[in-house]
């Protein structure tokens, strides 16, 4: 019983010296909670990505507070400040544009911080556009893999799209608007045009749009069109079956390079290479 007055004192009043991750909606501002729009109201300040779109919140819900910028630019300047802060007894709140703090932003980094020094820290739980689109998918959601956004350099791309050509788990990704149909071709030359594949786009806005099927269609679909708009990717793992079959397809490319003259050491060597597999594995194939 005392835990859930405890709760409710907090959903009035935020603590003293507590960080608040707040969750804010994804698109459709109806979708915050009563919870949060009660920390933001209470708190001492509120730490968010961008002002202007934590303004959007406030001024909808008619919340006046101290608003401060933490973003990639400037959060590790920020963070030895908030740190004091709050051993001062102020009590904080931190949102992201959209959705969960931490989640492919600075929150991550003022949430280690924080609990570094030993600092109380509550989450005031919201919106994921990684959870949302997953969900909306249809594709296996008790187990998977978040991946974000993938890195822009080249190896460590290509490393993380092996993982995900041979990952049985579903696949979570982030991709800005101009940059998914070169995402979609990368996929579709690691994963094969075949695999199960779903696009959402502006989830829980007006124009919220859920394009799937496979790969190849995906394609087909967003090809010479305008695309606008937040980008989250769902990917079917694939197989036990399929792993099979791909190394079947591997077996059959090793005999091929070594018809066409390398050795079987410099063929093994090279299909590991490609298919993120040990040289072992492809030399014992044959």
């Amino acid at each position: 019983m005392s835990n859930i007055s405890l709760l409710s004192h907090r959903e009035e009043e935020p603590e003293k010296g507590i960080l608040y991750i707040v969750g804010t909606p994804i698109g459709n501002l109806n979708d915050i909670s009563q919870r949060a729009l009660n920390i933001l109201k209470n708190v001492s300040l509120v730490a968010c990505e961008d002002t202007r779109q934590t303004k959007k919140i406030m001024n909808k819900f008619n919340i006046s507070n101290k608003l401060i910028s933490f973003n990639k630019h400037n959060s590790l300047k920020k963070i030895p400040k908030i740190l004091q802060d709050l051993k001062e007894g102020k009590s904080i709140a931190i949102v992201s544009d959209a959705g969960m703090p931490g989640i492919c932003d600075p929150g991550e980094d003022i949430a280690r911080s924080v609990k570094s020094e030993g600092i109380d820290m509550i989450c005031i739980p919201g919106a994921c556009a990684a959870i949302t689109a997953l969900v909306s998918s249809g594709l296996p959601s008790s187990s998977f893999v978040f991946e974000g956004f993938l890195p822009k350099k080249k190896i460590d791309r290509e490393k993380i799209l092996l993982e995900i050509s041979k990952n049985e788990k579903t696949t979570i990704l982030y991709e800005s608007p101009k940059r998914l149909i070169k995402l979609l071709k990368e996929l579709l030359e690691f994963c094969g045009g075949d695999r199960e594949i779903m696009v959402a786009r502006e989830l829980t806005k007006k124009f919220e749009e859920h394009v799937g099927n496979n790969i190849n269609s995906v394609i087909e679909f967003f090809r010479d069109k305008e695309i606008i708009g937040e980008i989250t990717i769902v990917i079917k793992g694939i197989r036990k079956t399929d792993l099979k079959t791909n190394k079947s397809i591997i077996k059959k490319d090793l005999k091929d390079l070594i018809i066409a003259g390398l050795s079987l050491s410099a063929a093994s060597k090279y299909l590991a290479r490609k298919n993120g597999l040990k040289k072992s594995e492809v030399y014992n194939l044959i």
